[in-house]
């Protein structure tokens, strides 16, 4: 299939994971992305590891976020490398960066400066809490960013401490919107042929992922969200019967639902403790705790016929090995190979589809500076 960005070139001069997933995104929608990468040492997430584990001498991380890309090695405070970097610049559609503020103006390859070699250039920059501020020089790490945003007081127990996401959840959402702003950019130039500048970061996208919850605080006095003292609550803002509940022999997930109904399909009595539906909000540990006291008398498939025969929302707790064996989860076919030189990894493919096809890609991350010589040529670069 032609894909909607073919013909896009992508500078990628970012490390870790914001940045670079932005990248992949774009490359799985068709765009060409060129790692732009110190010599010998590469970006810092080829030794950035998650369980300790490599291949081929990168993180397997590494290998996960930076598919479907070629690798440039260049060193940008040599002159000679510098030059070549421009060149390339001139002839690029985007750019991205992940420095922290004032090392690429040290360089001469901030946005003003840019545009005076590739007047269309989309130019996108992820930083930690922005350029200016008393936070903007401070590291754009996931879990400090998580903790300054407010996001760990939604997950856990009313009687914990704060609860960090067990993702890197900051990263992920600001390469998302990255991605947003640079085809939103690409959109603006194609109506006014100015180049456009896009910036996020991760702590303005840590704080829109809470916009639901930011919006009832604002408007709500200034209350703090009040988490539950019962255990698996799945939201401190939303009401009884929400959460994750405890079977004869496993876990059952409840969203929202006709709670009078809920309770007579369980047989649990909740007279005492509802009795209109501000009940769910005012008494929701009391009533869920009745609710977890009556689901644990049966298994998750004896429930599971009762609720959803009834239209009721529940679903299984899955762990990843059942996850993944479940006909949903193989009817995706999510999970794609990368061909490594001696070997193959398994990952996840784009979650898109477009005109019913979906978007995979076998081509692995690339080694430091492979693509320098093709790339040199094919530019005519010095």
């Amino acid at each position: 299939m032609n894909k909607p960005l073919e013909g896009l070139l992508v500078l990628e001069f970012c490390q870790f994971l914001a940045g670079p997933s932005a990248g992949l995104k774009l490359a799985d929608m068709g765009a060409r992305v060129i790692k732009i990468e110190r010599p010998v040492k590469g970006d810092a997430c080829r030794q950035l590891a998650i369980k300790n584990l490599f291949v081929d001498d990168n993180s397997l991380l590494f290998h996960t976020i930076n598919r479907n890309k070629e690798s440039y090695a260049a060193d940008l405070k040599d002159a000679g490398d510098l030059q070549k970097v421009k060149e390339l610049i001139a002839k690029a559609d985007v750019m991205t960066h992940n420095f922290r503020p004032g090392v690429m103006e040290k360089i001469g390859l901030d946005f003003e400066s840019v545009k005076t070699i590739n007047p269309r250039i989309i130019y996108g920059v992820v930083t930690g809490y922005g350029n200016k501020g008393p936070w903007a020089a401070k590291p754009g790490q996931d879990l400090l960013v998580q903790s300054v945003s407010g996001l760990t007081y939604l997950s856990g127990m009313a009687d914990e401490g704060p609860v960090p996401f067990g993702l890197s959840v900051a990263d992920i959402l600001c390469g998302n919107h990255l991605t947003q702003g640079i085809l939103a950019a690409l959109i603006k130039r194609a109506k006014t042929g100015k180049g456009v500048l896009v910036e996020a970061s991760l702590l303005e996208s840590t704080l829109d992922m809470q916009f639901e919850v930011l919006t009832t605080y604002f408007n709500d006095g200034g209350k703090l969200p009040r988490r539950s003292a019962v255990k698996g609550q799945g939201h401190s803002y939303l009401s009884a019967p929400y959460g994750i509940y405890e079977t004869a022999d496993a876990y059952l997930a409840l969203a929202m639902g006709n709670l009078q109904a809920i309770s007579t399909l369980i047989g649990c009595d909740l007279s005492g403790v509802y009795t209109d539906s501000r009940s769910t909000f005012e008494k929701r540990d009391e009533i869920m705790l009745l609710i977890a006291e009556r689901l644990k008398m049966k298994t998750n498939a004896e429930w599971l016929n009762i609720l959803e025969a009834s239209g009721i929302w529940c679903a299984p707790v899955l762990n990843y090995q059942e996850a993944t064996a479940h006909p949903a989860f193989k009817q995706l076919q999510i999970q794609q190979p990368l061909n490594l030189k001696d070997r193959v990894i398994n990952t996840t493919r784009s979650p898109l589809q477009l005109d019913g096809e979906k978007l995979y890609s076998s081509k692995a991350a690339p080694e430091i500076g492979s693509g320098n010589d093709i790339i040199n040529q094919e530019f005519n670069l010095a």
